[in-house]
């Protein structure tokens, strides 16, 4: 008996002790959780992938073999050979589509068990499904919209896991334009504390804005997943965008086990800085989540204090100034990189849209990536975010319309979740062109869309891109629930339109439709010409499928650059324009047939590279000193051209040809531009622009000699070596004295050593059938572009281009070594 009682004493000893112990485990795991606070992690690297039909991809174990390793974003439409056989046809870019799928092993640490994870997808095209260990986490057809699902039931601790994700693009046409196929946005893997705040859970607004005081709101939704009440702290610090503190506040609340609650906190800021298109200061909201002083979960709100609104008379207003919307469309691709998003890429596409002086973009005609929106707020964009092209009535057999009844609510709200704390966003769109303004379903299902926008914000309008100006024929108008009218081209009506829509907010949001190819010229440029002259009527174009660069040719239903932005600017009720488009886009090659596959419409090609019409917004749009001259100076001798310039701050400009003067033009009444029709002969044109006399700029173009060497200049001098930087690099064709031979289409093969790798190149031609992946491009009319991405490595980069018959160029760029990798 007294050995039982001593046995049992060591174990009730040696229980208390495994309790303690197993106790002091779980603070310690415990305290590490709450220390962290939330973890972001970037899920983009080495994933399987594979085209086909491949069910068994689900399957925890399968044989890899033929699978490729790559990391998302990954577009593999842009991989493949045009042809005019694919079912995505020339309107959809001519190239593949298909299905294919996504696996990716993963390891979760085991002090992740107290926590609730989440696998997040900024965007993936299309249809898409996801299972996690072979568990069906869900679908989701829109291929825009940005989603996630749960995986903490399924996961397995300190062992492989394997999330799939099958991807079916094959139900074509499913677009009006490119669209890409793959997971081509960022994926993150998402681990929260049980308490926490809620997927896209905090929105703040500025309902008061001076310059000297701001009231700023923020509402934070909680999530308690425990089955205990829980008393919680939730913290929230305005940082200035130094990382200053400049206000906080405090807040105890209770939340109940699994429930959600929302919190509102308000701050008051003295002398704020305002964001606005040419200062964009950008403060940011860190909110914390602390129970008994230890952190839970943290989340950053971005946050840019503005106030803006429209006048059904003067226009915009922002900040109390008044502001013309100098605007353009965008589609999402990003050329030769395809849909797959890199920010780098963003990044210089809207630079070279700040430099001519665009202050706006309308996101046409879906959500943008999560990074398009943090690079508009942080570089002074105006932002019409916008949901759809089409409702139920669709306008290609595959589209939206398949899936409207069952996504529309889902997908809307997800757009307008995600998005709703961006400051440059200042317009919701619901839909663009969209065919119920033709009958009365348009009534019902407008309301409801702007009922389901005004539930999650009413900061801000609410618009739709109409066609159908006629008030009696235009049932979405006819709703009465629309904030702004949106109206698409008919420029000719503008000025009537606040006669047939008393007391309305107008905006031009898509306008123009001016059809041009970089560096190819048509005489006479003034023969106004529209392409085709009617939907499915014949014309007679360019045999090498070109469009001049001259602002005179539009599709049927546009006008020119000039026509449509001489009428917005003189008319104080137009709030602004947004041009069709800001660059050529993949898809959608009108006028022309295969192997046309990409747009003529933008301002600035595809490669990159601007186009003339580029320098007359900038000389109406930016403060800054313009002349530029044009075309090129290599003709048959005798030939007449006309040379255009677009200038800006100055009376006049004089041209000369070898040294002797041409005259002295200026523009008058609302010109923009100035011209002369000169008997070609090869030298030197040189401009020279003055203001009272004095000389503003001087332009020169020179004939060229024939083409001799390679020139090679880079975007950058250093990238950061994180295996996703990019450096874009321009390849002109020169003569010997260094002029660019305008006609030159001299095939350029790339190499690169070192830290990169070529992952695109392009020459903006809107007929060329050559791979994007290649490592070789003919040049088109002078240049051509090479995309190189780093590679990982801690190297610099070394790009050597080789071309038959000229002489080679390398260029090296370096590593930036302050940057972190």
């Amino acid at each position: 008996m007294k050995r039982l009682i001593k046995n049992s004493r060591i174990g009730k000893v040696f229980f208390a002790l495994m309790l303690i112990c197993s106790f002091a485990a779980c603070k310690k795991q415990e305290k590490r959780e709450i220390a962290e606070g939330r973890i972001v992690q970037n899920f983009n690297k080495d994933w399987n992938f594979q085209l086909g039909k491949h069910s068994e991809a689900k399957d925890d174990s399968i044989d890899l073999t033929g699978w490729r390793t790559l990391d998302v974003p990954h577009d593999w439409s842009i991989e493949g050979e045009f042809s005019e056989e694919h079912p995505t046809k020339p309107e959809g870019g001519a190239l593949p589509a298909g299905i294919g799928w996504y696996r990716k092993s993963f390891e979760v640490p085991a002090d992740w068990k107290e926590r609730d994870i989440f696998i997040s997808f900024d965007g993936v095209y299309r249809n898409s499904e996801v299972w996690i260990n072979g568990e069906y986490l869900g679908k989701r057809p829109f291929g825009y919209i940005s989603f996630q699902y749960e995986l903490t039931p399924y996961l397995k601790f300190e062992a492989s896991n394997v999330i799939a994700v099958k991807v079916d693009n094959s139900a074509q046409p499913n677009s009006r334009w490119y669209t890409g196929s793959g997971i081509y946005r960022n994926v993150h893997l998402i681990a929260k504390s049980k308490i926490h705040i809620d997927h896209w859970g905090t929105f703040t607004t500025t309902p008061f804005v001076s310059e000297d005081s701001a009231k700023i709101n923020l509402k934070v939704k909680l999530k308690n997943r425990r089955d205990t009440l829980k008393n919680i702290q939730i913290k929230s610090v305005i940082l200035d965008h130094a990382g200053q503190k400049i206000a906080d506040k405090e807040r105890n609340v209770e939340i109940s086990a699994e429930d959600s609650l929302e919190v509102t906190q308000e701050f008051n800021i003295s002398n704020p800085k305002l964001w606005d298109t040419e200062n964009p200061y950008l403060y940011s909201i860190n909110t914390s989540i602390l129970q008994n002083g230890k952190l839970l979960d943290n989340y950053k709100t971005p946050l840019g204090i503005r106030e803006f609104y429209f006048d059904a008379e003067k226009g915009f207003f922002l900040n109390g100034e008044l502001t013309k919307i100098h605007g353009v469309c965008l589609h999402h691709d990003n050329g030769a990189l395809g849909a797959a998003i890199n920010i780098h890429a963003l990044e210089r596409k809207l630079k070279l849209l700040k430099d001519m002086g665009a202050n706006a973009i309308r996101m046409a005609h879906n959500p943008p990536s999560p990074e398009m929106l943090e690079l508009t707020d942080k570089m002074g964009f105006i932002v019409q975010d916008e949901a759809f092209d089409v409702w139920k009535k669709g306008k290609v057999k595959e589209d939206y319309q398949t899936t409207w009844d069952d996504w529309y609510e889902k997908d809307l709200k997800a757009m307008l979740y995600r998005d709703r704390n961006h400051p440059s966003i200042m317009m919701w769109s619901i839909g663009n062109e969209i065919r119920e303004q033709f009958d009365s379903t348009g009534l019902s299902i407008t309301k409801e869309l702007i009922d389901i926008v005004k539930s999650i914000d009413t900061t801000r309008p609410v618009t739709s891109a109409l066609t159908e100006n006629i008030p009696e024929k235009n049932f979405i108008w006819q709703s009465g629930a629309l904030d702004l009218l949106g109206f698409n081209y008919k420029h000719e009506a503008y000025e009537d339109l606040p006669n047939r829509f008393p007391n309305q907010k107008f905006i031009s949001s898509e306008s123009i439709s001016g059809l041009m190819s970089r560096g190819s010229y048509d005489m006479p440029s003034n023969e106004r010409r529209n392409w085709p002259p009617a939907h499915n009527e014949e014309f007679d174009g360019n045999e090498d499928y070109t469009v001049s660069a001259y602002d005179q040719v539009s599709a049927y239903w546009g006008s020119t650059h000039e026509e449509t932005w001489k009428t917005v600017k003189k008319l104080d009720h137009m709030a602004g324009m947004f041009v069709w488009t800001g660059f050529d886009y993949l898809g959608e090659p009108i006028p022309y047939p295969y192997p046309a596959r990409s747009s003529y419409f933008g301002i600035i090609d595809l490669a990159g590279f601007p186009k003339d019409v580029y320098y007359m917004y900038k000389s109406e749009w930016n403060k800054e000193d313009v002349l530029h001259i044009f075309p090129h100076w290599n003709w048959e001798k005798e030939k007449t051209i006309d040379v255009w310039a677009y200038y800006n701050n100055a009376d006049q400009v004089e041209l000369f040809l070898n040294g002797k003067s041409l005259g002295t033009k200026s523009k008058k009444a609302d010109d923009l531009h100035i011209s002369w029709r000169v008997e070609y002969e090869p030298g030197t044109l040189k401009a020279i622009s003055r203001k009272n006399g004095k000389t503003v700029l001087e332009k020169i173009i020179k004939s060229a000699g024939d083409p001799f060497k390679i020139k090679l200049e880079p975007n950058k001098s250093e990238f950061i070596a994180d295996g996703d930087d990019l450096i874009f690099v321009t390849v002109d064709i020169v003569d010997k004295d260094g002029v660019l031979a305008p006609r030159a289409e001299n095939l350029v093969n790339f190499e690169v050593i070192g830290g990169g790798k070529i992952v695109g190149v392009d020459n903006g031609y809107q007929a060329s059938l050559e791979s994007f992946k290649a490592n070789k491009r003919k040049a088109f009319n002078g240049k051509c572009l090479v995309i190189i991405q780093s590679n990982g490595k801690n190297e610099p980069i070394k790009l050597q281009a080789n071309s038959e018959g000229l002489e080679s160029e390398s260029v090296s760029i370096q590593i930036n070594k302050k940057a972190k990798s």
